[in-house]
Parts: C-alpha cells; structure tokens; sequence
C-alpha cells in the first residue's frame, strides 16, 4: 500500500508488481534508476518505466493502486512520485537493453536497468545535451555500484555514440572520488 511515507523505491515496487499482474513487463529508467543503485547520492523526484511488454488493463492496475491520469503521467493523492511511461522501445542511446535486473521483495518485484546500463542512461543525458546533472548521477552510480559497472563496455559504447571524450571525463572523476 503507497502512503505518503512510502519511498520512491518502495513505490516502484507497488507499480512495477501491479503492472505485472496486469501482464505488463515495465521496467524502472531514468533517474529513478539511478536512485535506485545510488540512494544515499541521488533522489529522483518521480518514476520512469519503459513498457518492454504490453497486456490489458494497465490503467485498471495503477488505479487499484491510488494512480490517475494527469495528462502524460500519473499521479497518486499520497505519494509525491509521479509515474511516467516514456516511450519505448527499452534503449541507452543505439544500444537496444534486453536484459535487466529483477529485485524480489516478498511477493513484489521490480524490473530496473542494471548498474552498467543505469551510468549509460545518465551518461546519454550528459553525451547528448550536455548536461552536467547527468554525469553526476552516472558518477554516483558508478560509486555505489563500483564492482557491478563494466567500464569496458561503457567505454565501447562512449566510442559507437561518438562519446568518447566525454566518457574520459567521466573516468577522470570516477578515479578521483
């Protein structure tokens, strides 16, 4: 049950198992993610999941839960974590993800990035417009996650989004926190 006390995660969990139960496969993006691998570093002010598979009654699910449609997200008289759908398909910039983790609490579940493909996402937002909050909550990640983050991969992919110079800043600061 969402209150307002409920934690951003701890609302994630309620959504993400509702939407399962509805046949839906979503999956916790964004900042929320970043939240989610990096709690003591980064708070998100709301929730994002991709859609990776559609069943019916979506809607229907969110609702048994307390959230509404308001205009492209969704709203929760007691939880101050809007949730939002952003559209799919389920990528970090070219690269399609097809894999995720799934955390089990009980007899909920959460469907969320892992920790390499959280510092993607945030990195994308820092590669493409040059936003430096981006960096920070890859950063943070990349802390908090130091031995689950494959930099090797991360850097390839730097290279295939034309990145690659950002991505030294990025292992520049990461050595030096």
């Amino acid at each position: 049950m969402i209150t307002a006390a409920s934690s951003l995660v701890e609302v994630a969990f309620e959504v993400c198992t509702a939407m399962d139960g509805a046949g839906f496969t979503v999956v916790m993006t964004g900042g929320s993610a970043a939240t989610y691998h990096a709690p003591d570093a980064y708070q998100s002010l709301d929730i994002d999941f991709v859609i990776h598979l559609a069943g019916d009654h979506g809607e229907d699910a969110l609702r048994a839960i307390g959230y509404v449609r308001q205009g492209q997200h969704y709203a929760h008289q007691q939880s101050p974590f809007p949730i939002d759908f952003p559209k799919g398909p389920l990528a970090v910039g070219r690269d399609l993800v097809s894999t995720w983790l799934t955390d089990r609490r009980g007899k909920q579940l959460l469907h969320v990035l892992s920790p390499t493909d959280s510092c993607r996402d945030r990195l994308m937002q820092y590669f493409a417009w040059d936003d430096f909050s981006g960096l920070e909550q890859a950063l943070a990640v990349a802390t908090a996650q130091r031995d689950r983050v494959d930099l090797e991969l991360i850097r390839d992919w730097s290279e295939r989004e034309g990145s690659r110079a950002k991505y030294d800043l990025f292992v520049g600061r990461l050595r030096h926190s």
